[in-house]
């Protein structure tokens, strides 16, 4: 019987491998080739080129497992299975086999490898709309694995499509499987009662594409992209009705029970409390292993607000000492595969220390904020309005506000507070959306340019620094590209000038930039940039860049790149500054 995640994992990858599948590395969180958004959602950001239609150094057949980070759901975080950050297993067809096979697949390694009921299986297919027919194809292969007619939902596209990510692209309807979660006997299906089902695998069928009119035409490669998470089928497994109550979690629970000193429980109010804690300080370890600081914008601020909203909820639950540190270091002990965890672990657990010191003193300037409103009050009732502002300047809990009003004599509106909440919940939703969603990446010709310029920008600045620089992160646009990179200090406007001319030289210089497959072996022999302790596949995408006497560049990247530096245009800097400590941000335009 499988008991850990470790296991769990090596049975899919085995299992996708005998399929003939390629082991694809499970990459940074930060995404390499993705301005969509800020982390990883998902497995595919590493093969986005590929969707595409560029070759995999791989082939066409590729499996994974993938850290991913998702913040769309973090109100839902603290039920029996919406997690912040979570692994997803995943297999690819890169223009192979599509619907038949990928079900099939799906089916097989849930019901012969795992060894989960058929019966407590159901599964959902794309409706149809005035864009697409109805997935029968997908609904008629079910059938012939024998899950009844009743056990198939046909749900609209908001439920059963995939994309495009942007306004045009790739896209077509997935399939989804479900297990039962209900009380006695499992029936109905995720439409006639969708409480009852829970998902646990996707499998999206990008069989069309979007244009520029809106008319959704057949793909010449269609690809399947499926996603299964660990925790749910490690909940299965074992039994459990949480992610929460399996070992990916259970030890950073009971650390939590012995700070608190509350019994964590099915029944217990405190129970949703430390499920968000403990969340939120994983997710929080794994972007700090990654060099990511808590700020005030972007990826900062998405870690600030998780590691804030866990100190928030340790107050509710009784926790007096610093606990931050402590969970952290029970994180790193349940994901010793993780090197970049341990490598990491004096700075992950500083800035833990750090942020937890700060809060605290919002904390204190709340309680001064407070004192002022009660002295301006004119009635008995402090405003809803106000008491958002308590809950978004100083981090104050409602609850703690109604517990400060009790004790004065005092009461809050509530209703007023929940509009406010409400009110804001739809802006955040609305402006983060663009980040937050999984999608492809913009690969028009120009944004292709800067990822070329991005490498050439790379090997200037070792040049001019004479240091062995790392990249922290990059962001390319149709319109700029932005490059992040360890350096401690601020940039000379002479050392800017030659980085910028060192460039432009070898854009004058027309070079062509060759892609090779190689192991990853050679290409460290070859002196290729990388990020070796991450896991690589059998053989990676070198791109290289040589002038007649030396090589300018060379890397492992995913692409996609010009073929010569003459269709660059011209480099311009227009911006240095601080990303965070002891990172540098540079951004650039290219121009005609």
């Amino acid at each position: 019987m499988i008991k850990t995640r470790e296991e769990l994992i090596k049975l899919y990858i085995d299992f996708f491998k005998s399929k003939n599948h390629k082991e694809i590395p499970n990459v940074a969180l930060i995404p390499a080739n993705d301005p969509t958004v800020l982390f990883t959602t998902a497995g595919m950001h590493p093969l986005i080129p590929f969707i595409l239609g560029e070759k995999h150094p791989l082939g066409k057949r590729l499996v994974n497992v993938q850290k991913c980070i998702r913040t769309v759901d973090i109100d839902e975080v603290g039920d029996s299975s919406h997690l912040t950050l979570f692994e997803m297993l995943g297999n690819w067809s890169l223009g192979d086999y599509f619907k038949k096979e990928a079900i099939e697949y799906s089916f097989e390694f849930l019901t012969k490898i795992l060894k989960i009921p058929d019966e407590i299986i159901a599964v959902s297919v794309f409706e149809g709309d005035k864009d697409a027919g109805r997935d029968n194809e997908s609904a008629e292969i079910w059938k012939s694995l024998d899950i009844a007619e009743d056990r198939i939902a046909y749900l609209p596209k908001e439920k059963n499509w995939w994309g495009p990510a942007g306004l045009t692209g790739p896209c077509g309807p997935d399939t989804e499987m479900f297990y039962w979660t209900g009380k006695g006997m499992p029936q109905g299906n995720p439409k006639t009662n969708e409480e009852d089902w829970r998902e646990i695998w996707n499998d999206v069928f990008m069989q069309y594409n979007k244009d520029e009119s809106g008319k959704i035409k057949e793909l010449k490669q269609k690809n399947v992209d499926t996603g299964l998470g660990v925790e749910r089928v490690l909940a299965i497994l074992l039994g459990k009705q949480s992610v929460y109550e399996t070992p990916c979690f259970l030890p950073i629970i009971k650390e939590i029970e012995k700070l608190s000193g509350k019994k964590y429980s099915q029944d217990s109010k405190e129970t949703r409390a430390m499920r968000i804690i403990a969340d939120h300080i994983k997710a929080s370890v794994f972007i700090l292993a990654e060099k990511v600081v808590p700020g005030n914008i972007e990826r900062g601020y998405v870690l600030r607000r998780l590691i804030r909203r866990a100190v928030r909820y340790s107050k509710q639950i009784g926790i007096k000492e610093r606990f931050t540190d402590i969970l952290a270091l029970k994180v790193i002990e349940i994901y010793k595969d993780y090197s970049n965890l341990e490598k990491n672990k004096d700075f992950i657990l500083k800035e833990l220390e750090e942020e937890e010191k700060k809060f605290s003193g919002a904390v204190e300037k709340g309680m001064k904020y407070f004192e002022k409103i009660k002295k301006s009050l004119k009635s008995r009732t402090i405003s809803g309005a106000t008491a958002f502002l308590l809950y978004q300047s100083y981090g104050f809990p409602i609850e703690m506000t109604q517990e400060l009003a009790k004790e004065n004599n005092l009461e809050v509106n509530i209703l007023e507070y929940e509009q406010e909440q409400s009110k804001h919940q739809e802006l955040s939703r609305t402006s983060s959306a663009g980040q937050f969603k999984s999608g492809l990446a913009d690969h028009s010709e120009q944004a292709t340019k800067y990822h070329t310029a991005n490498h050439l920008l790379h090997a200037a600045l070792r040049q001019v620094l004479k240091e062995d620089i790392e990249q922290r992160g990059s962001n390319i646009t149709a319109e700029r590209l932005r490059f992040d990179f360890s350096y401690p200090e601020k940039l000379s406007e002479r050392q800017l000038k030659e980085v910028e001319k060192i460039v432009n030289e070898n854009i004058k210089k027309s070079l062509e930039v060759k892609r090779e497959e190689l192991s990853l072996e050679q290409a460290k022999k070859k002196g290729a940039i990388g990020i070796f302790d991450e896991k690589y596949g059998e053989k990676v995408s070198v791109y290289t860049i040589c002038s007649q006497d030396a090589i300018i560049t060379r890397d492992i990247c995913a692409g996609p790149h010009v073929t010569n530096t003459k269709d660059l245009g011209k480099f311009k800097i227009i911006k240095e500054e601080a990303s965070s400590k002891g990172v540098r941000r540079i951004k650039a335009i290219l121009t005609d």
